[in-house]
């Protein structure tokens, strides 16, 4: 289907604005086990709960990057972009102005003013139709190879992708390993995030997403920040990346041109992901 011209649609009177697409979990925002912090617990940084599920606290980040998020949301146009579901997502009240773009299900639902986009959506399921197994068999696959004893939960995500929440320390050390070899014929990707282990296929990414976002506001530039293999895409994509010292990318040494390895880890990682950008974007 061919793409209408760009109609510019920042909010900005000055015209189009920086583009910024952050990662969330463990890049912007963090769970209790995740903060990783150093320092003697009366020195800890003041923290600001931005997630609530089943009635407890869940995902926060400092209270210093809560003010910066603020300012750049001033500054930027910024666009939460995550490998969450639309459900998961809408359960984060992040701070500073609503976003009008979000990317969920690692690219395969761009939200507008919080409502995924049909056409896009569309366009998204029809590629991966002609591209790649389909969900059904990578899903069937990986349970039959799993073991119950570190296997606790599996889910579909959106009839998009599959992940399964696991015991790390029962996990057989190449299962995973295995897995992506097997699905990397097939035209899917695995990672691996703290407790979770994801398939998703190839041509589901978040980077698309960020370019049509990029295309209807018209951005002249674009950053980018992301800690797992299924940020990798976004972070090329993007004019300027970062990665925390902590995730997939971090263990694996990855880097590329213009894209900057940070060496802060856990909850302290994003406040300085988010100087970053604020620094590039003014």
């Amino acid at each position: 289907m061919p793409n209408p011209a760009p109609r510019p649609d920042s909010s900005s009177s000055a015209g189009p604005r920086v583009l910024v697409a952050s990662d969330l979990d463990r890049t912007l925002i963090y769970s209790a086990n995740a903060l990783a912090l150093t320092t003697p617990d009366a020195e800890a940084p003041r923290l600001l709960c931005v997630e609530v599920y089943g009635g407890r606290p869940l995902s926060y980040l400092t209270e210093t990057a809560a003010g910066l998020l603020a300012e750049l949301g001033g500054a930027a146009d910024f666009v939460p972009t995550t490998t969450r579901t639309r459900e998961q997502y809408h359960r984060i009240r992040l701070p500073g102005p609503a976003s009008k773009y979000a990317i969920c299900a690692n690219g395969g639902h761009l939200l507008v003013d919080g409502v995924s986009d049909p056409e896009w959506h569309a366009r998204v399921t029809e590629r991966l139709a002609r591209e790649c197994a389909p969900l059904d068999e990578v899903r069937a696959h990986m349970a039959a190879a799993a073991d119950p004893a570190w296997a606790l939960k599996q889910r579909v995500a959106e009839d998009l992708f599959v992940y399964f929440v696991v015991e790390r320390e029962l996990l057989p050390a190449e299962w995973a390993k295995e897995l992506a070899g097997w699905a990397e014929e097939r035209g899917w990707t695995v990672s691996v995030q703290g407790r979770k282990i994801y398939a998703v296929p190839k041509p589901l990414t978040k980077s698309a997403a960020m370019k049509e976002v990029a295309r209807r506001t018209g951005a002249p530039r674009t950053l980018a920040a992301g800690d797992s293999l299924l940020d990798a895409d976004l972070l090329l994509a993007a004019d300027r990346g970062w990665r925390p010292g902590h995730g997939e990318l971090a263990e694996a040494g990855w880097t590329a041109r213009g894209i900057t390895p940070l060496p802060e880890r856990g909850v302290v990682a994003g406040e300085r992901i988010l100087r970053e950008f604020l620094s590039e974007a003014r």
